[in-house]
Parts: C-alpha cells; structure tokens; sequence
C-alpha cells in the first residue's frame, strides 16, 4: 500500500527538482543570463575607463600650459588669432 504513493511522490519531487533546475532561481538559464549581463557590464566598464583616460590626458593638457587651451578654443569654439585669415570650406553635396 505505501510503495502506491511512493512513487507518484517520488516522480513528483523529481519534477519539481527538474522545474528548479531549468526554470526557478538559480536555474541554468538565469546563470547564462547573468554571465552575459556581466560580460557586457565588464566591456561598458572597459570603454568607460578608456574615455576616463583620455579625459585625464586632456586635463592634464591643459593644466600644463596655454598650447592645450589654446588648441582646445580653435577646435571647440572657432578661435582665431589676430593676423590669422579664416578660410570655411562648404561641402556642395549637402543641400
């Protein structure tokens, strides 16, 4: 009469075993997406730190003298010397 109930039982409990190793919480599926969420966040970080050491470059650029505040005002904001001569070249192609 147990050995009746047993083996429902038994099939039960591995089902629900399996269910937690394919689909619940800490499931093959779960570890496969946070070890891909972890890749992606290592190269975010990884190009981050990159633009933090270009950015440290140009600080320190421009804390060393006025070359880099110079070159930094002709690029950005269109500085021009006194004697210089401004030549804008258009692009026909774009109406």
């Amino acid at each position: 009469m147990a050995m009746r109930w047993l083996v429902p039982l038994m099939l039960l409990l591995l089902l629900g075993l399996q269910y937690r190793l394919w689909v619940g919480d800490g499931s093959f599926a779960e570890v496969a997406r946070l070890e891909r969420d972890i890749r992606q966040q290592q190269a975010d970080n990884n190009r981050l730190r990159e633009r933090n050491r270009v950015l440290a470059l140009e600080v320190e650029q421009l804390k060393a003298g006025l070359g880099g505040v110079e070159a930094r005002a002709r690029e950005d904001m269109g500085m021009i010397r006194r004697g210089e001569t401004f030549y804008m070249v258009v692009d026909d192609d774009k109406p």
